[in-house]
């Protein structure tokens, strides 16, 4: 099992990462020293399946336990669901000297950390992350739910006590999470680490990345987010690094709708186009064509679907968080590990989306 320790400005917390180590959850959460005078498990349907009675009978040996399965998928993080866990939090009595616990992927960590966040006006949670994908959201406690005109516009920060992450759940994951959550991996590279980058380059499939390799991949990808969040809790400066490809990415969620699209998928989407405007804009010397070509390779969306409008596009980037005063903040790379934040005027970011989509389109 290895260890990372996560410091912010408001919280120090430890993030265990190991094969099987869901198997001594009771021992890692008493190793915490919190009052857990009851524990909320909140899980989804799937992982329920697999994960949730057995980390369910086990934790009931210690703690008076509580589990709810919500529906699996990005529509669960609706204020419907949100209003149905804090109802059932109140009536399971928890307290302030309670837990919430996230076992899950992204999904179940931003909604349990969002009730969590908001239920008393604050109390513990430990995020236990089932999917590659939440090796992201699981560290830099932020936690939201969407809203029909935009995702994770209804938030807040709030770190978790610990994220205890087994990276066995991986190994059952479709080839489609696996790839949603590479996305995320992909893109701390691109930001932060060429020698990582160049490593995942050699990856030609999927099905091909072994047991040490995604240890590897979650250690570094969690370290890289580590170092950024421990200098920026709030988004108010670097942080926003972490947003590379997701300007685009999440508009790309929003249009086609919540589950038709993966967050990697989209996010692979707006990494691609993110590079076309660092070639265009900082003259980032990167190989585009052989980086779409890989990214092809694993299985990733080269293009935005022809019947989405690049005006619809603009609209939802217009209501993200990252844009002020009208003006979308927009990261960029003016080579790979070195990142700029660009400011551009929405008729800049169309007239930059048009003219990729329509080379994607001629050179079919």
């Amino acid at each position: 099992m290895k260890t990372l320790q996560i410091e912010t400005a408001s919280l120090s917390y430890p993030v265990f990462i190991g094969g099987g180590i869901r198997k001594h959850a009771d021992e890692l959460l008493s190793s915490l020293n919190l009052p857990m005078t009851k524990l909320f498990l909140i899980t989804d349907e799937e992982v329920d399946k697999r994960y949730g009675e057995e980390l369910y009978r086990l934790l009931q040996s210690k703690w008076p336990v509580k589990k709810v399965a919500v529906p699996s998928g990005e529509q669960a993080k609706s204020i419907d669901m949100f209003m149905k866990l804090q109802t059932e939090a109140i009536e399971f009595h928890l307290d302030r000297s309670s837990c919430i616990l996230a076992l899950g992927g992204g999904v179940v960590g931003d909604l349990a950390g969002f009730v969590a966040s908001t239920f008393m006006r604050g109390i513990d949670y430990v995020q236990f992350p089932t999917t590659l994908l939440s090796h992201d959201s699981a560290v830099g406690g932020k936690v939201a739910i969407n809203h029909p005109l935009g995702k994770n516009l209804i938030g807040a920060f709030h770190q978790p006590k610990a994220v205890i992450y087994d990276t066995e759940c991986l190994r059952t994951l479709p080839e489609k999470e696996m790839r949603s959550g590479l996305a995320e991996v992909i893109k701390h590279a691109f930001i932060h680490d060429e020698a990582f980058l160049n490593d995942l380059l050699n990856i030609n499939s999927i099905e091909e990345i072994t047991n040490e390799q995604l240890n590897d991949m979650v250690y570094k990808g969690i370290s890289i987010k580590e170092a950024i969040v421990s200098n920026d809790e709030r988004e108010q400066g670097i942080r926003a690094y972490l947003n590379f490809g997701h300007t685009l990415g999440h508009a790309v969620e929003a249009e086609y709708g919540y589950g038709e699209i993966t967050h990697g998928d989209a996010v692979a989407l707006g990494m691609q186009f993110a590079l076309f405007v660092s070639e265009n804009v900082l003259n980032c010397p990167i190989d585009r064509k052989q980086t779409g070509s890989w990214l092809k390779k694993l299985g990733y969306p080269g293009q935005v679907k022809r019947d989405i409008s690049t005006e619809a596009l603009i609209s939802r980037m217009m209501n993200d968080k990252k844009t002020r005063g009208g003006i979308i903040q927009f990261v960029l790379l003016d080579r790979i590990g070195s990142v700029r934040l660009h400011s551009f005027r929405s008729e800049e970011i169309e007239r930059w989306l048009n003219m990729w989509r329509w080379r994607l389109e001629g050179d079919e």
